[in-house]
């Protein structure tokens, strides 16, 4: 919960499962909401049982997974199929401000509880649908996963290796960008009109939807290679101003077979690490100067920079580079970003 609070008051009930709907639940906790989340009898939320340890399961306990993205909520068990839970549900929903669900489209409706039943018994409900390919959508009742929706986002198409692989990104981006960061965005925007005195409304949240709106490097090469050209394209990997065509913008394998990230994407960030390095006459050779994106003096360039930055390992490096404020940056595991002081700061 943040210090203020600000959302203190807020009643939102929890239909999610999985990430997407219970990271946006999590936000709205955080920022000081009342957050119930309701789970069906039995099993409840799939992500009980997600990368679940031996240890938890064993001692019956949720996994760690569930218990990070739905800690500081209140939780239930009710049968929505039931006329018990029905009863139960549309009690709360008179009482609530927000809910949030992550079913297929039409299941709430069948169960008797889609959002114009639901606004009939509370006008100001703000009521929430996060879906993969949203409810007026063709594959409205496709189902889907993170990949699938950033497969036909054409956000995958932009994580790949310089042979054309693409990479399987170990963070959920269509999830946690297109699902909950959206789902948040637009429930407070929702808040904000109800009071003022406003109704209610009905937020249909497309994952991949969302996702294709934020790819918005890819939908500006395009924009121009059609003003260009008429052939729409997008970079090909190595080959754009953010995805390695530049030696300023990066990543640089170090002695001890580690990387460093170089974000000198601005002249002045990159006169400095040209300065750090002995190497004033590179600094002429940048993008913002006339350097072609991707063409043969910037490919020349990286090579000249990967020769040299393979030569120390990456804690020089980062003695080195850090303090110079040249946008230099170690890649972190998950493990040592976990543990390092940018997390820890004391703010007593």
């Amino acid at each position: 919960m943040t210090l203020h609070a600000p959302l203190q008051g807020l009643r939102v009930v929890d239909l999610t499962r999985l990430l997407p709907g219970p990271v946006a639940t999590l936000r709205l906790a955080e920022l000081g909401a009342d957050v119930l989340k309701i789970e069906e009898p039995g099993a409840g939320d799939y992500a009980r049982a997600i990368m679940q340890s031996t240890a938890d399961k064993a001692a019956g306990q949720p996994s760690t997974f569930y218990k990070i993205v739905n800690r500081g909520k209140r939780e239930t068990r009710l049968d929505l199929k039931s006329e018990t839970g029905l009863t139960v549900l549309c009690a709360l929903v008179r009482e609530a401000d927000v809910l949030v669900e992550s079913f297929r489209p039409g299941v709430m409706k069948r169960l008797g509880l889609g959002y114009e039943t639901l606004c009939a018994l509370n006008p100001k409900l703000v009521y929430c649908a996060i879906t993969g390919y949203g409810y007026e959508s063709p594959f409205s009742q496709r189902p889907g996963h993170d990949l699938n929706y950033l497969a036909y986002a054409g956000v995958l198409d932009q994580i790949k290796t310089r042979d054309g692989t693409p990479a399987i990104p170990n963070i959920q981006i269509a999830d946690l960008l297109g699902g909950a960061l959206s789902a948040v965005t637009q429930i407070l925007a929702a808040l904000w009109k109800v009071a003022r005195g406003g109704d209610g409304a009905f937020i249909d949240v497309s994952m991949t939807h969302s996702v294709h709106a934020n790819n918005i490097v890819a939908r500006t090469a395009l924009a121009e290679a059609s003003k260009d050209t008429g052939d729409p394209a997008t970079p090909q990997a190595g080959a754009g101003l953010l995805n390695g065509g530049v030696p300023c913008y990066n990543l640089y394998r170090t002695a001890d077979d580690r990387w460093l990230a170089v974000g000198a994407l601005e002249l002045k960030f990159w006169e400095r690490l040209c300065r750090a390095l002995n190497r004033n006459d590179w600094a002429s050779r940048h993008w913002s100067l006339g350097q072609a994106i991707g063409g043969p003096d910037a490919a020349a360039l990286t090579q000249e920079l990967a020769d040299i930055i393979v030569e120390h390992p990456l804690d020089d490096w980062v003695a080195l580079l850090e303090p110079l404020d040249c946008c230099v940056s170690p890649v972190l595991s998950a493990a040592e970003a976990a543990t390092h002081a940018l997390f820890h700061v004391d703010r007593e």
